[in-house]
C-alpha cells in the first residue's frame, strides 16, 4: 500500500491518535498486575486476561490465536481452554479460518464484546476523572450530567472484522488521492487487511494524474483495480461515460444506511437519480481565520467579502512578513476551482441552474441542455473581487494550490485562507503551529444579495464498470467497510479531518478531535454544504481548466476583468456545443 506521485508531504501525525480504549486496557492490564502482586490470595481472572490480549491485538491489527489467548490467561491450559469455549459460545469472540483445511483459526472481538467494551472504556474514563480528576474534567464532567451519557450510548464501535475474509486473487486493488485521509488508510493498512481478511494494495496520485489513471483504466479490458476513487465534479462524465457501476445494479444500497451521510454529499454522489459512489469524504472548503490575530485587532469573523478584503487590508503587513489572505491561484485546475466558487460566493453557478429553495437545483443535470454562465454581472463583481484579493495575498500567489496556500496559514505567515477541511490537520495537529488551537471555520462570506456557501468537495468511492464479474461482491463488501461508520472513525482518529457522516460527526470522540467536525455539522443543518458551485456534469473538467486559464491571465494583467470573462466564455460555450 503505497502513495505514488503524490504531491503532497506526509501530514502530522496527532499524539492521541492511539483511541482512547487502548489507553484504557493498558490500565486496566497494569491494575490487574498490581491487585495480583500486591495480595497472594487474588487469582488472575481468565475472561479479563484474554480479552485484554485479544482486543489490543485487534487494535494494533496482530493476529491472535488460540494458543495466544490461553497464554495470556495465566491459568492452568485445561481451564484456560474451557473458559475460552465459554467466551465463543456466548458470542464474544469470533474465529476465522486462517487455512483452507479450516483447521486452524484466528482469534476475533465479535460485535457484541466490541460495543459492550466501548461503553466499559467511557465509563472507565468518567469514574476515573471523577475520582482523581483529569485535564479535561471540567468539560467532560458538565458533558456527562448534561449529555454525555445519552452521546456514549452513541458512540461509534471500533472497526470489526469481517465473519469471513473476503477472496480477492492478488488482494483488494484501490486507486485514490494523495491526500491525508487516503494517507491514514496507509497508514491503517495493516487494521483494514486484517478486518477485511485479505492483503489491499492501494496507489496514489495528486488530482490530475488521479483523473488521467481512472480514464486509463476505463479502456482496458478488465480493470486493474477493485475500487476508486474520483472527485465529485468527474462524477457526471464517469457515469456518462460508463466508467462506474450504478451501484442499484450491484449492491442493496440501504446497507450503506443513505441517510447517515450529509445530504449535500450523498446527493452529489448520484448522476440521474442513481448512485454511482459512496462518499469516502465530505470536505467543504471552509473559510480558516485566526481567532487570536481578529481579537487582538477587535474584528468580527468576516461574514461578507467587503468584511473579508477590510479584513485582509488590516493584517496585510509585507514589510513584517505577514499577509492577508492565502488561497487557491496557480494556472490551471486549482484557479478554476476558485473562480467557480468565487462566483458562488456572489450568488451564481457556472450553469443556467434554476434557482430552488435559496440555492440552485441539480436534480436535472444528467438530462443536459445546459449553458454556462461566467460573462455576467455576478461574474464580473466575483472576477473584481479576485482582483482585490490579489492585493493582500504572498507574493507567489499565482503558484499557490491546495497544499501551498495551506502551509504559510500553518507557518502564521498569513492570518486567513480558504481551505478543504482534509487539510486541516498540516496546522491542528503540528503544536508548533501559530494556526494550532487558534483556527476559526466559516463557510465563504458571501457577496451582496448572497448567501453563505461552504462549497463541498471530497471523494467518492465507486467500481469501476470493467471490473471481472467474479470480484464485483468482493468490491461490494471492501466499499462498504471503507466507507462505513467504524472506518470513518478510525480515520478521525488518526489524522484524517473529512467526515462524509452524521454519525461519526456527533460522536463524542470525534467531537473532541477537532471543532471542525462541530462547525461542518452546523453547516449541513443551515444546508450551507452544497454543491452546485461545481456541477458535476461531464464538462466541467474543461470549463474548470479554462477558468484557471483566463483569469490566471487577468490576475497577472495581461487581460482585463472584462476579457478575461468573455474569453472564458467563448471557450466554455464551444466545449459544451
Amino acid at each position: 500500500m503505497s502513495f505514488l506521485g503524490t504531491k503532497y508531504d506526509q501530514a502530522p501525525v496527532s499524539p492521541q491518535a492511539k483511541t482512547e480504549m487502548l489507553s484504557i486496557l493498558s490500565f486496566l492490564e497494569e491494575f490487574e498486575d498490581e491487585l495480583e502482586d500486591a495480595i497472594d490470595l487474588f487469582a488472575p481472572n481468565p475472561y479479563l486476561r484474554m480479552t485484554l490480549h485479544l482486543m489490543q491485538g485487534h487494535f494494533e491489527a496482530r493476529t491472535i490465536t488460540p494458543t495466544s489467548l490461553i497464554g495470556a490467561s495465566q491459568v492452568p491450559y485445561a481451564t484456560a481452554n474451557r473458559r475460552l469455549k465459554e467466551m465463543v459460545e456466548a458470542g464474544l469472540i469470533e474465529q476465522r479460518p486462517r487455512t483452507k483445511t479450516g483447521k486452524s483459526f484466528s482469534m476475533h472481538p465479535s460485535e457484541k464484546l466490541l460495543e459492550r467494551w466501548m461503553q466499559l472504556s467511557g465509563r472507565v474514563r468518567r469514574l476515573g476523572e471523577a475520582k482523581f480528576g483529569g485535564r479535561e474534567r471540567g468539560r467532560d464532567a458538565k458533558d456527562y450530567y448534561y449529555a454525555a451519557s445519552y452521546m456514549s450510548a452513541q458512540s461509534i464501535p471500533p472497526l470489526k472484522v469481517l465473519a469471513e475474509p473476503l477472496k480477492a486473487p492478488g488482494g483488494i486493488r484501490v486507486l485514490v488521492h494523495g491526500d491525508p485521509t487516503f494517507m491514514v488508510m496507509d497508514n491503517l493498512k495493516r487494521q483494514f487487511e486484517q478486518a477485511v481478511g485479505t492483503n489491499i494494495n492501494q496507489r496514489a496520485f495528486s488530482i490530475d494524474r488521479l483523473r488521467e489513471e481512472a480514464l486509463r483504466n476505463a479502456e482496458r479490458p478488465a480493470s486493474r483495480y477493485d475500487i476508486i476513487a474520483l472527485d465529485l465534479p468527474w462524477l457526471g462524465e464517469f457515469a456518462t461515460r460508463d466508467i462506474l457501476m450504478p451501484l442499484d445494479e450491484i449492491m442493496d444500497v440501504d446497507r450503506l444506511d443513505p441517510a447517515d451521510f450529509h445530504t449535500a454529499g450523498w446527493k452529489a454522489a448520484h448522476w440521474g437519480g442513481r448512485p454511482y459512489g459512496v462518499p469516502a469524504q465530505t470536505t467543504p472548503e471552509l473559510f480558516f481565520y485566526r481567532k487570536d490575530l481578529f481579537a487582538e485587532a477587535g474584528l468580527a469573523p468576516p461574514a461578507t467579502t467587503d468584511a473579508l478584503l477590510d479584513a485582509a487590508e488590516t493584517f496585510h503587513e509585507p514589510l513584517r512578513g505577514r499577509y492577508g489572505i492565502a488561497w487557491n491561484a496557480a494556472r490551471g485546475t486549482a484557479l478554476g476551482h476558485t473562480v467557480l466558487m468565487t462566483m458562488a460566493d456572489f450568488g451564481q453557478p457556472v450553469l443556467n441552474l434554476p434557482e430552488h429553495a435559496g440555492g440552485f437545483d441539480t436534480d436535472q443535470l444528467a438530462e443536459g441542455d445546459h449553458r454556462v454562465v461566467i460573462d455576467s454581472e455576478a461574474g464580473l463583481r466575483a472576477a473584481e473581487f479576485l482582483m482585490e484579493l490579489l492585493k493582500y495575498s504572498p507574493p507567489d500567489i499565482l503558484s499557490m494550490s491546495w497544499y501551498e496556500r495551506v502551509r504559510p496559514y500553518a507557518a502564521g505567515q498569513v492570518a486567513m485562507a480558504y481551505g478543504y477541511t482534509l487539510l486541516a490537520p498540516y496546522f491542528e495537529l503540528d503544536e508548533s503551529s501559530p494556526a494550532a488551537d487558534q483556527t476559526g471555520y466559516l463557510p465563504h462570506p458571501h457577496g451582496p444579495g448572497a448567501r453563505n456557501v461552504a462549497p463541498v468537495g471530497g471523494y467518492v468511492m465507486g467500481i469501476p464498470a470493467n471490473l471481472a464479474p467474479e470480484r464485483i461482491e468482493t468490491a461490494v463488501e471492501a466499499l462498504l467497510v471503507f466507507t462505513s461508520p467504524e472506518a470513518q472513525k478510525l480515520y478521525v482518529q488518526n489524522g484524517s479531518r473529512t467526515n462524509p457522516r452524521y454519525s461519526v460527526g456527533a460522536d463524542p470522540e470525534v467531537r473532541r478531535a477537532s471543532p471542525i467536525f462541530e462547525a461542518v455539522d452546523a453547516m449541513s443543518w443551515r444546508d450551507e454544504l452544497q454543491f452546485w458551485p461545481r456541477p458535476p456534469i461531464p464538462e466541467i473538467c474543461d470549463i474548470i481548466q479554462i477558468c484557471g486559464e483566463e483569469f490566471h491571465d487577468m490576475l497577472r494583467g495581461v487581460v482585463t476583468p472584462r476579457e478575461a470573462l468573455r474569453r472564458a466564455q467563448d471557450r466554455a460555450d464551444a466545449v459544451m456545443r
